[in-house]
């Protein structure tokens, strides 16, 4: 098709004016490119005019028939959907093929956490840790868990960022939003280890235009693989639970805050979310909460 000069376009505009993640970037290219491929193929379709409703509709039904989980149908659906709100914005398209295409229903799936006793268990075993990879492994955890943060905040964190003496920490969100996220006494103490043994293992001639605080063995910023890897090792250690991601972190340090009384707003704001709906999911977890409430205040619960 002759569109990928606009379709560059609309990546650079989501890239430098929407500031949308690296990943979500590949994500919209990757499926824009498969639309595209499957237009050219199956009706020869060379422009973005010629695309009609019923063109979009066929494609979905092509994904389902190879039994594309209907949450990524949906995720390929607002990728096209952005990118015909944008080329109707500099009219070079009068009608909006997407408008008439209903997204699939997906059922809501509440978040996969690792148990407190779990983690404790986990953080138990790594608190005598020495020699650099293992603080910097626990470290890592002890930051996703203590703080929520994304994998991609964590991997860009700075010494600069860090404050000891407010006990804070400023991560960069999603769309280049800055946020301070406090941190206790606990995680200050591994951090400042980590930190030492981070002067102590590399020549600063090495690291010393390396502004990331976390590092690999050899010195060199972390990357998400290597990340991923880690916490991957380290949860199944202590869980069973199919998804054993760096997000698990997150949800399990939003959900654990839930259910000892947190504040939802309170919460939204350490996650870093844009909306109250995308933090309410975490509600759906606090049932042990709600069994001490139930247990507490109705006349029947002990019988």
């Amino acid at each position: 098709m002759n569109t990928d000069r606009n379709v560059s376009r609309f990546l650079d505009y989501l890239r430098f004016e929407k500031r949308l993640s690296p990943h979500t970037l590949r994500a919209y290219e990757t499926d824009l490119s498969q639309f595209f491929s499957f237009l050219t193929v199956t009706y020869d379709i060379k422009a973005f005019q010629e695309v009609k409703h019923l063109h979009v509709r066929a494609w979905i039904v092509e994904l389902v028939q190879q039994q594309v989980a209907n949450r990524s149908i949906n995720r390929k659906i607002s990728a096209l959907k952005s990118l015909y709100r944008y080329l109707k914005k500099h009219q070079l398209v009068d009608v909006n093929p997407i408008a008439k295409v209903n997204a699939p229903k997906i059922g809501k799936r509440l978040p996969a956490v690792v148990q407190k006793k779990e983690l404790e268990q986990l953080f138990s075993a790594l608190v005598q840790a020495e020699g650099f990879s293992l603080v910097r492994d626990y470290t890592i955890l002890a930051l996703l868990y203590h703080t929520g943060i994304r994998r991609s905040e964590l991997m860009q964190i700075c010494l600069g960022d860090i404050d000891f003496h407010g006990c804070t920490i400023r991560v960069m969100g999603k769309g280049a939003k800055e946020r301070l996220i406090p941190f206790s006494g606990h995680l200050a103490k591994i951090l400042r280890k980590y930190i030492d043994l981070r002067k102590e293992t590399f020549d600063n001639a090495v690291i010393g235009t390396i502004p990331e605080v976390l590092l690999t063995d050899k010195g060199k910023p972390l990357y998400p693989k290597y990340i991923y890897n880690k916490v991957k090792q380290y949860l199944s250690i202590v869980t069973t639970l199919e998804q054993r991601s760096p997000h698990v972190l997150r949800h399990s340090f939003a959900t654990h805050l839930s259910d000892n009384g947190a504040p939802l707003n309170a919460i939204k704001a350490l996650l870093g979310h844009s909306s109250l709906a995308a933090t309410q999911i975490y509600t759906h977890n606090s049932i042990d909460r709600l069994r001490a409430i139930y247990q507490k205040a109705h006349p029947k619960a002990e019988d």
